[in-house]
């Protein structure tokens, strides 16, 4: 195996034992935790080897006592959601009359946009798993306008929200409140106050150090109007004459559709349909359909588990597109260090945590 693409992996005496939260917002901690192992260095290396450590889950925080805010709707989002699922719902039935190269066009589309969200804001911004050179790094930013989800910044920010804070109110789609609530409902309604407490204080001055990053912030409306909209447009028009409304509907709006909602599987189906073979005491679980619809990302309970592994599984690139992606970039030498935990540790976690629902890989 090449150098570049050997993942750092993390010792069997190492145990990634970290506190989770219940659908009650009680915090969980492993009491039976050697002392001794915070004090490992590997131990340390969760954040020093990724320049973060916000994505581990914050046993310190409590919702507060007393009524919940009230729920604020954003017409604005609902109306434009509403809009943009019934032009997709007509979009499927005019497939029968869309060109084969406007379908393909859009499917080769849907898959790059996609992965711009799993290899680029999630594995590489949100959790550090794994590094990418500058040409990657830019290649993932315009991917990411292409799927228009918040730019890189906002999008990592929630993620490590999400992650800190999960299943309580600081988590930006709060599985607790609900499937449609953590599908889109989060997107419809003002955010907690929590959510925006707890964000604020969050460290992203890795993100605000990466100059890719914060030139996409800055010219993020332009760039998913070009790359979400006008782009996958434009081509199939211009270049094979395929009509106009059939390039919008098909190319633009129903790809966006799908990529939209692959997404926010992982942060519904994936926290509440599935088996949790890592760790029971937490929600995430670990999904088929969302493993299929979002890239690799269903394995949500190894995920929680492990937050810094690049593959997000311990499957490696089976089943795993985004995983197959960035291996192929570290054998180009475009990628390099990918975090990995290895097997003993893994299964060392599923026997003291899991439900004990399949073997390991």
């Amino acid at each position: 195996m090449p150098a570049h693409l050997a993942p750092e992996t993390y010792p069997p005496n190492f145990s990634t034992a970290f506190p989770h939260v219940a659908q009650n917002g009680v915090a969980n901690t492993e009491k039976d935790r050697p002392n001794m192992e915070k004090d490992h260095p590997v131990y340390e290396d969760l954040g020093a080897g990724r320049g973060m450590t916000d994505d581990i889950f914050d046993e310190t925080y409590r919702e507060k006592t007393g009524p919940k805010p009230a729920t604020v709707y954003v017409w604005r989002n609902i109306i434009l959601m509403g809009l943009l699922h019934l032009a997709a719902l007509y979009a499927i039935f005019i497939i029968p009359a869309t060109k084969f190269a406007t379908l393909l066009w859009g499917f080769v589309y849907l898959i790059i946009s996609g992965l711009g969200i799993t290899a680029g804001a999630h594995r590489l911004w949100s959790h550090r798993s794994y590094k990418a050179s500058l040409p990657l790094r830019i290649g993932l930013a315009i991917a990411n306008s292409m799927a228009f989800q918040n730019d890189i910044y906002e999008w990592s920010r929630d993620h490590r929200a999400h992650h800190k804070f999960s299943e309580t109110d600081a988590d930006p789609h709060n599985a607790s409140r609900g499937f449609f609530f953590s599908h889109v409902g989060w997107l419809l309604v003002r955010k907690h106050p929590d959510v925006i407490e707890k964000g604020k204080k969050l460290d992203l001055s890795d993100l605000e150090a990466d100059k890719v990053v914060m030139f996409q912030r800055r010219y993020y409306k332009i760039s998913l109007v070009i790359l979400c909209f006008f782009l996958p447009t434009f081509v199939p028009w211009y270049f094979w004459g395929e009509t106009f409304w059939n390039s919008f509907l098909v190319a633009a709006i129903l790809r966006y559709a799908i990529i939209l909602n692959g997404t926010w599987l992982v942060n519904s189906a994936a926290h509440i349909y599935g088996n949790r073979p890592y760790d029971q005491r937490i929600n995430p679980r670990e999904n088929r359909l969302v493993v299929f619809a979002a890239f690799g990302e269903g394995f949500h309970n190894y995920h929680h588990t492990f937050p810094f592994d690049y593959s997000t599984s311990e499957f490696g690139w089976r089943w795993n597109l985004t995983t197959t992606f960035i291996n192929l970039m570290c054998y180009l030498g475009l990628a390099s260090d990918c975090k990995r935990v290895d097997k003993a540790t893994v299964l060392a976690r599923k026997i003291r945590t899991g439900d004990g629902s399949h073997k390991t890989g």
